[in-house]
């Protein structure tokens, strides 16, 4: 079985993408990647200079690469609007969004808008930003929504009856909530496309074991051992790029690596767990998430 390489993939030259924390870790190599492939890419970061930083690395490497930065904090409700507006100001398509920016196990916070941090961060940022987006998204022939989960979103179902943690937190549950919470809305965001006719595909991946910048709130002494199992971000990111180029895929799949409990490898096509295809918890997640943001407004 042949593994995939982006280097099949051809110029994707006319397309323009979305790339959420997009200055480090896999939002940068997902940028990269579709910047070698002639993506015009925005890097849509909290911190324009990094972003910029970020850009410059990128030109470097591939000179007639097409990049803007943009700032945006996808844990601010108001950010994502302004960002939202600012873009449909300057674009009439958008190819790609890749819903990539996270924060991993962060200590407890609660956002301007009332929120658990990483709940906000993760996933109810990016659900506003999608669908505050989505016209332009579904004016766009054949554009994809790729929404990044984790391994971890296995470590907590969804707490509907404390969602931000007031009860009492764990960083370990919150993060896995916001990952499984990731995970169910790309699967309902396909179904609810497919139900009103467009052709938009909604599309998971996870990037396995995968070292990143996720692991700074990780206790200094575990820090190192990371490099000794886990994968390189330029490895990790081939399921992203899979789920974002691949001509094979279709809406509602889920994107992992191929190798021992989807660790790491190159990506292929894998399956959820049995919650995280529970239609009825799906519609309550999705309920929940339209009363906090007030983006989504999908005619079925």
């Amino acid at each position: 079985m042949n593994k995939w390489d982006i280097d099949q993939v051809p110029s994707q030259r006319g397309k323009i993408a979305i790339v959420t924390g997009a200055n480090n870790g896999l939002g940068y190599e997902t940028a990269l990647g579709l910047a070698k492939k002639d993506v015009e890419v925005i890097l849509a970061c909290r911190n324009l200079q990094k972003a910029e930083e970020a850009k410059s690395k990128i030109v470097n490497e591939y000179p007639k690469a097409q990049i803007k930065c943009m700032e945006i904090d996808v844990s601010s409700l108001r950010e994502v609007r302004e960002f939202a507006n600012q873009f449909q100001r300057q674009y009439t398509k958008l190819d790609l969004l890749i819903n990539n920016a996270g924060i991993m196990m962060s200590p407890y916070k609660v956002t301007e808008d009332g929120f658990e941090n990483q709940l906000a961060t993760n996933y109810i940022g990016h659900f506003a930003l999608t669908g505050l987006l989505l016209p332009l998204l579904t004016g766009t022939p054949s554009s994809r929504i790729v929404t990044l989960s984790s391994l971890s979103y296995k470590w907590a179902e969804i707490q509907f009856d404390d969602l931000h943690a007031k009860k009492g937190y764990s960083r370990r549950k919150a993060y896995g909530q916001s990952k499984r919470a990731c995970l169910m809305f790309a699967f309902e965001l396909q179904r609810r496309l497919s139900r009103a006719g467009y052709d938009t595909l909604s599309v998971a991946a996870h990037p396995g074991l995968s070292k990143t910048n996720l692991d700074q709130y990780f206790p200094s002494l575990i820090r190192p051992l990371g490099s000794l199992f886990l994968q390189s971000a330029k490895k990790g990111v081939l399921p992203i790029l899979y789920a974002s180029l691949e001509k094979d895929i279709k809406g509602g799949e889920f994107i992992g690596p191929d190798g021992f409990q989807q660790m790491r490898g190159y990506p292929i096509k894998v399956e959820a767990d049995e919650y995280a295809k529970d239609k009825e918890v799906a519609e309550r997640l999705w309920k929940a998430s339209e009363e906090m943001t007030n983006a989504f407004h999908l005619r079925e």
